[in-house]
């Protein structure tokens, strides 16, 4: 039985370490087995992207002895040794555009100096001194270019647009040079996470070729269930005994977690690799591994900044451009989550069939159990300053009394909920309160939906579990009596008759000044 490691992310010490290592090499033969290729990949944090360039790096210098027994190792390949310029931005935390030149400076020449070259290096244009590394390096067969985690300095910046928008220019001018020195290339890999505009990787570089939603690379980060079944049939059994299930059960639970990653239409999901390693290394423990990045904090902030529902953002369908690199200045906020991997493809549709208007668009979703737990720990903290523990506390009591019908029992513990919540914390919007609610909710595991159309309107939540349908409407400085007449007046209910479940109607206000659910009415409705 192998070792398995969630830390170390180079090929050759996972190979040398005797580490498990789950083969990708087929994909990667395809990549390299052309005379040239320039190439980008996104993917969320914590998915692999590290150990696939280290691994492309040990192909390129040849190092066919760490790929004994890979598929790659019985393909047509001549394993010639190239000169490799492997840049990590992993670890790049700048704050500024003179912070970013003088990182950028220091790794060009840290690479030179390891490299034993002396090109001529000048901070005030980094696309030059990369141009010259580039070239100085090239002995006639060309040179190979990793870059990882491009866009870890813009991340950083989400949130500050001004820091951001100094910064691109230093980032385009360091980039342009990719595209200046094609004749000199013989491969080039970049990944990231999000796709940015403004930073010559997607407007001048027009020969890359981004494959982030190809069917062809979908399942080359991550594990499928074919994957995981086969690499970790020797440690099912251990946890099987560890947690007293049937394998059938403990599959089942993996795959409820930890899958769920759908990276183009149509195609497979995958496992986090990361998770998947964590779990059977802490012995079968059922827990999110996910952890916090400020990612998540940048995001909260910008859904209050552009006053964003957490529905308008989670249920909406999404044209093709989804996949399209933004604009800073305009961060749209599905792209990024669905880029940062808290959503992923749902259900494709065609809209407006056999006309011109014809177009394919997507319903998002949370991947797994995992990614959902992760997003309402983080949301929970950043709107009402709820930890962890007090979440699932207040889970715990919520359930019962929805699953019971006892709706005032359900608001009461909601009421103390609002009087925990820091007042520098408190909502001043309708739509604040609705994301709070909607995070309730989905903390409850029940089905959910906010913004829900009728041909009268739009339902503020609807929630269904075991034999209820919760129809709920939310008026902030008003009153219980106007949000019930709301349901009445749009006949809200009518689409949920005949359904074989209760039904009870929820009227809901808010007092901004108080911060507080002022008062609610709840009414089983009768056929």
């Amino acid at each position: 039985m192998k070792d398995l490691t969630a830390s170390v992310f180079t090929f050759e010490d996972l190979i040398l370490g005797d580490y498990l290592y789950v083969d990708k090499t087929a994909h990667l033969w395809e990549l390299v087995k052309g005379r040239k290729g320039i190439y980008f990949l996104s993917r969320p944090r914590r998915f692999g992207k590290s150990l696939t360039l280290s691994t492309l790096e040990a192909i390129f210098q040849g190092k066919r002895e760490l790929f004994k027994g890979l598929a790659i190792d019985s393909k047509p390949y001549d394993w010639k040794r190239y000169p490799v310029i492997h840049l990590d931005f992993g670890d790049c935390a700048v704050q500024n555009a003179g912070e970013l030149r003088d990182y950028l400076y220091f790794s060009l020449c840290s690479l030179a100096q390891a490299i034993g070259v002396q090109p001529f290096m000048d901070k005030s244009q980094l696309g030059l001194s990369l141009t010259n590394l580039i070239n100085s390096m090239d002995k006639g067969d060309g040179v190979v270019v990793l870059v990882d985690e491009y866009d870890k300095p813009l991340l950083n910046m989400l949130g500050k647009p001004e820091a951001a928008n100094e910064m691109l220019p230093v980032m385009k001018g360091f980039y342009s040079a990719i595209k200046k020195c094609e004749p000199h290339e013989r491969f080039v890999f970049v990944t990231g996470v999000s796709k940015f505009c403004h930073v010559s990787l997607f407007s001048d570089l027009n020969n890359l070729q981004d494959i982030s939603t190809s069917s062809r690379f979908a399942t080359m980060l991550g594990y499928t269930q074919k994957e995981l079944e086969a690499n970790f049939d020797d440690r099912l059994p251990q946890a099987q005994e560890k947690l007293a299930i049937s394998q059938e059960e403990l599959l089942r639970r993996l795959k409820l977690w930890y899958d769920g990653y759908r990276f183009a239409p149509d195609a497979e999901t995958v496992y986090n690799p990361v998770s998947i390693a964590n779990f059977f290394m802490n012995d079968g423990l059922f827990s999110n591994y996910w952890f916090s990045t400020g990612t998540a904090s940048s995001l909260f902030a910008l859904m209050r900044r552009d006053d964003v529902g957490l529905p308008d953002i989670v249920e909406h369908s999404v044209a093709g451009d989804l996949f399209n690199s933004f604009d800073l200045a305009e961060v749209d906020l599905q792209k990024l989550m669905y880029q940062t991997g808290y959503l992923t493809i749902g259900e494709t549709e065609i809209i407006g069939a056999g006309t011109e208007e014809m177009e394919q668009r997507y319903h998002l979703r949370f991947p797994n159990k995992e990614v959902r737990s992760s997003f309402n720990d983080q949301i929970m903290d950043h709107f009402a300053g709820l930890k962890r523990a007090q979440s699932s506390d207040l889970t715990r009591l919520l359930v019962a009394d929805i699953r019971s019908g006892d709706v005032n029992a359900f608001m009461e513990r909601l009421r103390g909920l609002f009087a925990k919540i820091p007042y520098d914390l408190h909502g001043r919007r309708e739509r604040d309160y609705q994301t709070i609610l909607y995070v309730v909710f989905l903390m409850l595991e029940v089905f959910i939906q906010g913004e829900y159309h009728t041909n009268e309107g739009r339902i503020d939540l609807v929630l269904s579990v075991e034999e209820w349908t919760y129809v709920v409407e939310l008026k902030l400085n008003r009153s219980a009596e106007k949000a019930m007449a709301q349901i009445w007046d749009r006949d809200y209910v009518r689409g949920f008759l005949g359904q074989n479940r209760r039904i009870m109607a929820v009227g809901v206000n808010f007092d901004e000044t108080r911060a507080q659910i002022d008062n609610w009415l709840a009414e089983e409705v009768t056929e």
